[in-house]
């Protein structure tokens, strides 16, 4: 192990100039991801869900299309929902949507909290 430097001193050789818009093509994309407050909104839904014995396991994709966040019964089976965030079509119909097992998509909106609003349980009338 040395001391010195992985690169060559300045002056050493001829400065090369790269244009970002053609550095940033040629590099193979970032995948889409869950940020911290979008996984924290599904993980409580989650939670709630597998304490009442709804749900048991998750399983997360990240893509270079999507990001899929993925809702099971039991582990070995295809997934009852998919919470799915799509930035090509935020401009449209909005980045995020559930999806059920069919495919159907159950809910679509520009804003993660909204769209979880589907898996709210519908308050029923108690009479005393």
């Amino acid at each position: 192990m040395t001391d010195q430097p992985d690169f060559p001193p300045r002056g050493a050789g001829p400065d090369v100039v790269v244009d970002l818009r053609e550095y940033r093509n040629s590099k193979n994309p970032l995948p889409v991801t869950f940020h911290r407050r979008e996984l924290d909104a599904i993980l409580r839904i989650y939670g709630r869900m597998v304490g009442d014995g709804e749900w048991r396991d998750y399983a997360i994709d990240h893509t270079r299309d999507k990001a899929v966040f993925s809702i099971f019964k039991r582990s070995g089976e295809v997934p009852l929902y998919r919470v799915e965030k799509d930035p090509k079509l935020a401009a449209r119909q909005g980045a995020y949507s559930v999806v059920n097992a069919h495919g159907m998509i159950l809910k679509r909106g520009h804003e993660l909290q909204q769209v979880l609003k589907v898996f709210d349980k519908a308050l029923k009338l108690v009479e005393t």
